[in-house]
């Protein structure tokens, strides 16, 4: 871990991903964007930046604070059903997503929108305080404060509490390796599946996210989920929704769950509709009928294509009303009561129901 005061955040961390150029800029490597840096310049993320002669954190025990959510929220239907997960994040982002929905932090370039400080063992011990199975990273993405989540994910482990990590993917091998090490589980935001939208709309590129899609499945056993956001135009057509959904099948297999949310207009792309529920249930039918077992629509009231259904009998196991879960039809081991099959995931005899509460909380100072 670190080397950090306890309860004291610090001015900033060091870090281990960057290298020296040879005109004395300092190149940072934990993202495929390889900031490369001035002395006392900030990456495009703006939480690293370069320091006397090194990459450093500055958002390490900062938070632009906490809420207690149900783990369905993040979303993750197939990670221990029905319980709940303190959700917090920093600020910045090493994307540029002009449909940012949680703009006013991934977006941030001042340091006072980080209002609650809270060191990794503080984070762990209110988990723990306010009965939560897990601890997501979220609101922005959590391989920007890598370190930070790092050293949260230790210090929960040792409280028997999982870490969840909500992410883009956007980032290199080497770090990607270490921060999923310390991951119980992911959702993984696919945000459309060509490079011209990644390029166009979000600063990025498309294969450093496959790229840890294939990582997660084929070097890990991190849980993970796929979310995709469609917006009216740009991702959302039958041959694009038809080369992702193959894409995850040949790649993936057909146990990944796949859940289309609805797009509301935000930050720069206020003048787009609204994803409409027609659009959502046709992504699904697109998906399901190439084979994907296990798909969700989200950001709108449709309880049976939220909803988990047996792949092998076909009858519903997990009942959904937006996070409120109702019939429950599954063993500690994950098989479906009605026929015995199995389910993918991870699961537990305990049938809690957090339900569609979300609970502001404070932690440190």
């Amino acid at each position: 871990m670190s080397n950090v005061i306890a309860n004291s955040p610090p001015r900033f961390v060091r870090t281990q991903y960057w290298q020296k150029l040879e005109d004395g800029r300092i190149q940072c490597d934990v993202c495929p964007r390889h900031c490369q840096l001035r002395e006392g310049k900030r990456g495009a993320c703006f939480v690293r930046a370069a320091y006397q002669g090194e990459i450093v954190l500055t958002s390490y025990g900062r938070s632009s604070g906490f809420c207690i959510d149900p783990i369905e929220k993040k979303p993750l239907n197939h990670f221990y059903p029905g319980s709940s997960v303190l959700s917090f994040g920093t600020a910045g982002c090493n994307l540029g997503c002009k449909f940012c929905q949680n703009w006013s932090i991934s977006k941030s370039r001042q340091i006072d929108t980080l209002g609650s400080a809270a060191m990794p063992e503080q984070i762990a011990l209110a988990a723990k305080q306010h009965g939560c199975e897990s601890i997501a990273f979220t609101y922005n993405d959590p391989v920007i404060f890598l370190e930070y989540a790092r050293d949260t994910a230790l210090a929960c482990k040792a409280h028997g509490i999982k870490s969840v990590a909500v992410s883009a993917g956007y980032v290199c091998d080497v770090p990607r390796r270490e921060f999923f090490a310390h991951m119980d589980a992911a959702n993984i935001d696919l945000k459309a599946f060509t490079d011209h939208f990644y390029r166009k709309v979000c600063m990025g590129q498309l294969a450093p996210v496959l790229d840890t899609l294939l990582y997660l499945k084929n070097e890990t056993q991190v849980w993970f989920e796929i979310t995709c956001l469609l917006i009216p135009g740009e991702n959302d057509s039958n041959q694009e929704l038809a080369a992702m959904s193959r894409w995850i099948m040949d790649n993936l297999g057909d146990q990944v769950p796949l859940h289309f949310s609805a797009f509301h207009p935000d930050f720069k792309m206020m003048d787009k509709p609204r994803t409409s529920a027609e659009t959502l249930l046709r992504a699904r039918k697109i998906a399901v009928e190439h084979g994907l077992k296990y798909v969700y629509v989200g950001n709108v009231h449709n309880a049976m294509a939220s909803s988990t259904y047996c792949p092998h009998c076909h009858q519903r196991v997990i009942e959904r009303d937006w996070y409120q879960l109702g019939e429950y039809h599954l063993s500690a081991e994950g098989s479906c009561l009605h026929c015995g099959g199995k389910l993918a995931g991870r699961f537990t005899s305990s049938k809690k129901r957090f339900g569609r509460q979300r609970i502001p909380i404070r932690i440190g100072g």
